[in-house]
């Protein structure tokens, strides 16, 4: 049994969508199942589970009899307790691999928080004799529909000025977690995952104008300013909001190169930023 942990979420609910498309049984687990049950659709292969990561005994009844497991929770200060908890469920109902949505720059000294917990989550993984697979996917591009409103209205913000950043579908890293759970040949490696094609933000702003038909244009601040507008402006809690000005600045430091990754496992290109954009064009051209 192949259980996802995190069905709800981008990847976990388009991986979800991906297993019961191919006719696999799987198990979703999620802390809404109700809500999760009236949008799957009737004789799909799947069964809905509820379970809270904070509490380990609602975790061992939906890992029960499970043999693989895909963890992909959201980023939170808690994060490293909770994925560790499902992570020692998963050892005590005898889950045999792991397949971990993690992110990159995860190293114990990483500037970005939220990779140095993944690092010690991944960590944490590995010594439970699991095997595990781990994916390091770059910037989301889903992520790109938080800043629609404010395309809408001609306006792209960051602090990154003109660094590279890798963007990558969240339905090509469901459909590489896919292939590890079901291939076994590819399970046990760790792979980063990109786009085909890395975009400064101004090479974004202009790229947006292109398929919007009007200009938008980047504004780069100090990355102190950026925070209190994250905050301020957008509503992003204080540690979000540090998180994205980490990342962005991590950019900075280390510049961002697209992979073949993607098109080596699947054996098809990418998903570009063009389509994803073209594909949302609607949210991109709503006005507030």
């Amino acid at each position: 049994m192949i259980t996802i942990m995190g069905a709800t979420g981008a990847t976990g609910g388009a991986l979800l969508r991906r297993l019961t498309g191919l006719g696999i049984p799987c198990r979703a687990v999620t802390r809404t199942p109700e809500a999760l049950r009236a949008t799957t659709g009737a004789g799909t292969p799947v069964e809905i589970a509820g379970a809270d990561a904070a509490d380990p005994r609602t975790l061992r009844d939906v890992l029960e009899g499970s043999t693989q497991l895909f963890l992909a929770m959201a980023n939170s200060p808690r994060q490293v307790e909770l994925e560790t908890n499902v992570m020692d469920a998963a050892v005590a109902c005898g889950v045999r691999h792991v397949v971990k949505l993690s992110a990159p720059a995860a190293e114990p000294a990483s500037p970005v928080a939220v990779s140095r917990g993944h690092w010690r989550v991944e960590e944490h993984l590995a010594a439970t004799g699991m095997t595990a697979t781990l994916l390091r996917p770059y910037a989301f591009m889903q992520k790109l529909l938080l800043n629609a409103p404010a395309v809408a209205d001609g306006v792209l913000m960051g602090a990154m000025r003109d660094a590279p950043c890798n963007y990558v579908d969240v339905r090509d890293i469901a459909d590489v977690a896919a292939e590890t759970l079901l291939r076994p040949g590819l399970a046990g490696a760790t792979y980063t995952l990109t786009g085909p094609q890395a975009f400064s933000h101004p090479e974004l702003a202009r790229l947006l104008g292109e398929l919007v038909g009007r200009p938008v244009r980047y504004i780069d601040l100090p990355p102190n300013e950026f925070h209190r507008h994250l905050v301020s402006t957008a509503g992003m809690p204080p540690w979000l909001a540090d998180h994205v000005v980490e990342i962005q600045q991590l950019a900075l430091a280390r510049p961002e190169a697209p992979n073949d990754t993607l098109e080596t496992v699947l054996g098809r290109p990418a998903r570009t930023l063009h389509d994803f954009i073209r594909e949302h064009l609607h949210a991109f051209t709503t006005t507030t």
